[in-house]
């Protein structure tokens, strides 16, 4: 068959379709609260080499859209039919990215050939390890972090193997919930291959295997066209997870995107090395890993939503990684935090877009969905853990309109757990689910508001994870003028005498009585806040998003009896002072800590730690930043003082 473009765009949907089907069962089928409800899964349909050409169209996670499960597929010379391969190790192939994420593949057979694979992967709510819901940013090496299963075959032939189960059931907290969520999977596997014979009855076996290579090629021509249309240009940018550790100092991940013609380099270098803790990224140095092309795949589609999402998308793309850095690590760093290094990657890569396009572009996303789970126990003494929930900030603002209020940004796709749900699987009380006001960063067109989750335990022993904290130190930032978004809070009793804020503490114990309040961080705002229309702002007053407080303060609009005081808003707005002009606007803690730490200042610390051995590198870095908090170095210039202190670590240690 000749694929024209109708012709390519009926298989697309008939593939994407059959992705669809494969996450519906799995919603339907699934255990756990994770899977079923807040959707942190993927399915995908893949060649035979493992290029990802259909994804579901409005289910599950959309980092996967380009995956390559090559390196899974290779694990096994030889395949047959009823054969389902499956693991959850961040080092062996690295398609897995953290422990919690068990993936599984299964090939396509036709007439004894092999057409495409179905795959997929869950989050499991817990796989063992030292705490529960196995990640903490406190933890150090991987095998904290919970049971890792090297790629195997789960089924061979049709037939299950019953010690990889067992293994499971012996090394997890809920092995129930894991088991009932593996063998949703392994269903929705079957619903993938049974469609695809489908497609290939109605469409014929070559005729298959040729429109999949179309669909990626088609894809990667409109990748290429939507490049074309930005400027050529090294556009660099940086932003920090608030710690590298548990009270540590922030995590930098710095990214140069190199756009040349109809290609594009993201370059990390002068990123962080692989740190002391779990928010490193096993990427093995892939040149199109999914978790460093999130970003690029979101901006691609914010221009073109026609864009067909799939491997194709970022043929045009390749990525310079280093290794023993915080986003291509070496084993036995610790990786279940690398969602959160994950979604920064993705807002540098928002922010280094925006200088290629700052009438396009929005600002800063809040940087930290705080995804919560309880490990506490029923009235009948029963063990209960699951997943009640992200609670994030909003969207930022565009040059278009306001961000969306409460999950917005790059980890919007996470979907509430609805309170129904929760209270009716988990003995907590619910006291406050819903937006938080004033969390919206002020611009022309604000930030959404921030979601707020407070509930109180009612049960001894409960352990509240709550991982991916963030921002409870460095803003996100607004752009065009938008300030910057207000700062995250994790509180154990508010507003009682033994309240306390937990900041980035992702682990937190509590007995019966004990309340925790959840605020997600600010997302920036984009343009001038006193070329907000009053009346706007008066609208935002009226549902609760802006107090009149704000309304004054951040927008220079004054009411009087519930209504816009004209003559005063006019004059507070033409009598505020003049503001310098900036492209962005980080916060006042940004700011103090890069009049220290430069962009001079980091360079010539990444090319220091460059080289000494990785395992020196994290140690080096905060020896480094002792003596620079000292000052006890201080010389003429930048270069001066830091070479001084290279040459002191040179003298005194020996690596």
């Amino acid at each position: 068959m000749a694929f024209d473009r109708r012709n390519l765009k009926i298989l697309a949907n008939f593939c994407e379709a059959a992705a669809d089907a494969m996450a519906f069962t799995l919603m339907r089928t699934a255990h756990s609260a994770f899977v079923k409800e807040t959707e942190d899964f993927s399915c995908q349909i893949v060649t035979r080499d493992g290029l990802a050409f259909a994804n579901p169209r409005h289910f599950g996670a959309p980092w996967y859209s380009g995956i390559d499960y090559q390196p899974l597929i290779a694990m096994f010379d030889h395949y047959e039919e009823g054969d389902i391969g499956l693991t959850n190790d961040p080092y062996s192939g690295f398609v897995a990215t953290h422990t919690p994420d068990l993936h599984v593949w299964k090939p396509v057979f036709h007439e004894g050939e092999i057409a495409c694979f179905v795959v997929g992967h869950i989050h499991n709510t817990d796989v063992g390890g030292a705490v529960p819901a196995s990640l903490s940013r406190a933890l150090t090496e991987i095998e904290q972090e919970g049971l890792r299963i090297p790629p195997v075959k789960l089924v061979s032939a049709g037939r299950l193997d019953p010690f990889v189960a067992e293994m499971i059931r012996t090394n997890v907290r809920m092995p129930e919930q894991n088991l009932g969520d593996l063998q949703a999977q392994i269903a929705s596997l079957a619903i993938g291959e049974r469609k695809i014979g489908e497609i290939i009855r109605r469409f014929g076996f070559a005729d298959f295997l040729e429109g999949v290579e179309a669909i990626l090629d088609y894809a990667e021509a409109q990748a290429r066209r939507i490049l074309s249309t930005i400027p050529d240009g090294d556009y660099f940018f940086a932003d920090f997870a608030d710690e590298d550790a548990p009270g540590g100092r922030p995590s930098r991940i710095a990214l140069t995107l190199r756009i040349r013609g109809d290609e594009v380099e993201l370059d990390y270098t002068g990123s962080d090395p692989q740190l002391a803790s779990s928010l490193n990224m096993p990427t093995g140095g892939r040149e199109r890993h999914p978790l460093v092309m999130v970003g690029l795949t979101y901006v691609l589609f914010t221009l073109d939503n026609s864009l067909l999402l799939n491997a194709g998308t970022l043929r045009p793309a390749r990525a310079v990684l280093p290794e023993g850095s915080v986003v291509n690590c070496t084993r036995p760093a610790a990786v279940g935090m690398r969602s959160l290094t994950c979604a920064m990657t993705q807002i540098v890569t928002v922010g280094a877009f925006a200088k290629a396009l700052p009438d396009l572009i929005p600002a800063a996303s809040p940087g930290g969905n705080a995804i919560m789970n309880i490990k506490t126990a029923g009235r009948n003494g029963r063990p209960v853990m699951a997943s009640i929930g992200p609670v994030g900030g909003g969207g930022g603002g565009t040059p278009f309109g306001d961000g969306g209020d409460g999950a917005g940004g790059a980890t919007g796709f996470l979907r509430n757990t609805p309170i129904e749900i929760s209270e009716a699987e988990v003995p907590i009380r619910f006291l406050r689910y819903g937006l938080e006001p004033d969390t919206g960063a002020p611009g022309r067109h604000r930030g959404g508001l921030s979601a707020v989750m407070e509930f109180e335990i009612a049960a001894p022993d409960t352990v509240v994870t709550a991982r991916n904290r963030n921002r409870s130190i460095l803003a996100g930032w607004g752009v065009a003028g938008g300030e910057a978004g207000c700062v995250s809070h994790f509180v154990r009793n508010p507003g009682r005498p033994d309240a306390v804020e937990l900041g980035n503490t992702d682990v937190v114990r509590c007995g019966p009585g004990d309340v925790v309040r959840v605020v997600g961080p600010g997302a920036g705002g984009w343009g001038d806040p006193f070329e907000r229309p009053a009346e706007r702002v008066l609208a935002d007053v009226r549902r609760g998003a802006v107090s009149a407080e704000s309304a004054r303060r951040d927008y220079g609009v004054v009411l009087r009896d519930g209504a816009v005081d004209d003559a005063a808003t006019l004059a507070l707005r033409a009598g505020r002072p003049v503001r310098p002009a900036r492209d962005f606007a980080f916060g006042a803690e940004r700011d103090a800590f890069e009049a220290v730490w430069t962009e001079e200042r980091f360079a010539l610390l990444t090319d220091f730690l460059a080289a000494a051995p990785v395992d020196w590198r994290y140690f080096l870095k905060q020896r480094v930043f002792d003596r620079v908090d000292a000052g006890t170095d201080r010389a003429a210039s930048v270069a001066d003082e830091m070479a001084a202190i290279f040459a002191s670590l040179n003298a005194q240690f020996r690596w």
